[in-house]
C-alpha cells in the first residue's frame, strides 16, 4: 500500500506539473516542454529516414546508414551527414561519391581510364615471283619448282593472323592483248587453287589478272626481231615482265 500511495503522490505531481492552472515552478515546466519538443523532433527525423536508421562507427562512415545497409536520404534526395563529414573523410567513404560527388576531387569519383591497347598493327609482305618458275612458257599449269616456292609463302602466311593474300598475273608483250590477259588471269586462278589445296581460306585468295599492261623491261626489249614465241632471243629479253605478284597481309 506504501508504494502505491508513493507513485499516486508522483503521478499527481506530473499532473500538476503540466496543468497551467497549477502553480509550480517556471522553470520545471520549461524543462519538461523542451524534452518533449526534443522527443518528438527525433520521432519526425526517424520517421522521414527510415525507422531503425543508424548512424555507422564514426570512424568508418560519415552518413546515416538504414537497416538495408544503404546511405539514407531525405525528401530531397539528399544524403543525411553524420557530425563526423569532413571533406578528407568523405572521399574515403564508400558513398562519398554518390553523396558528394561535386565536393571531392575528380580522381576520386572518376579514375583516369586504362591506357588504350595498341591495335596489332597490320604486317605485309609483296613476293614477286617469276612466272617461268611457276609455268612453262604459254602455259598456266604449275611447274613443281613453282609448287616449291609457293609452300614457302605457305609457310609465311600461317605465322601470322592472315587477312587476305593479293595475287596479280602478267605477262610480256608477245600475243595478242586478249589472249594475254586471259593467260594472267588463268595463272593467277592456278595459284589461288594450289594455296587453297594447302589450306588457306579460299574467302581469303583475291586473283587479279593484269595480262600485258604493266611490263617492267621498258624500252629494254625494242628491236629485238619478231613478235613471237620462236624468237628465242625476244622471249629471254622479256622472261621479267612474265612474274605473279604475290601479296601477304595480316597482323602478327
Amino acid at each position: 500500500m506504501q508504494h502505491g500511495g508513493r507513485w499516486k503522490a508522483v503521478n499527481e505531481k506530473n499532473r500538476q506539473l503540466l496543468n497551467y492552472n497549477t502553480p509550480f515552478n517556471f522553470f520545471d515546466r520549461e524543462s519538461i516542454m523542451i524534452n518533449i519538443a526534443k522527443k518528438s523532433l527525433l520521432v519526425a527525423l526517424l520517421a522521414g529516414i527510415g525507422f531503425g536508421a543508424t548512424v555507422a562507427q564514426a570512424q568508418e562512415r560519415v552518413y546515416v546508414i538504414d537497416q538495408r545497409d544503404v546511405v539514407a536520404l531525405s525528401g530531397f534526395g539528399l544524403c543525411w551527414r553524420t557530425g563526423y563529414w569532413t571533406p578528407a573523410a568523405a572521399a574515403k567513404d564508400p558513398a562519398g561519391c554518390q553523396c558528394d560527388k561535386d565536393l571531392l576531387p575528380k580522381e576520386v569519383c572518376e579514375p583516369p581510364a586504362p591506357a588504350p591497347v595498341a591495335a596489332p598493327k597490320p604486317t605485309g609482305e609483296k613476293i614477286t615471283v617469276a612466272a617461268d618458275a611457276l609455268f612453262d612458257f604459254d602455259k598456266a599449269t604449275l611447274r613443281p619448282e613453282g609448287k616449291a616456292k609457293l609452300d614457302e609463302l605457305v609457310a609465311k602466311s600461317k605465322a601470322i593472323k592472315l587477312e587476305v593474300i593479293l595475287v596479280v598475273g602478267h605477262t610480256d608483250r608477245i600475243g595478242s592483248d586478249s589472249y594475254n590477259q586471259k593467260l594472267s588471269e588463268r595463272r593467277a586462278a592456278a595459284v589461288k587453287t594450289y594455296l587453297v589445296s594447302k589450306g588457306i581460306e579460299a574467302n581469303r585468295v583475291y586473283t587479279e589478272g593484269k595480262g600485258e599492261k604493266q611490263p617492267v623491261t621498258g624500252d629494254k626489249c625494242k628491236k629485238m626481231g619478231p613478235e613471237s614465241g620462236s624468237n628465242k632471243k625476244l622471249v629471254a629479253c622479256l622472261q621479267p615482265d612474265r612474274r605473279a605478284d604475290i601479296e601477304i597481309i595480316g597482323t602478327k
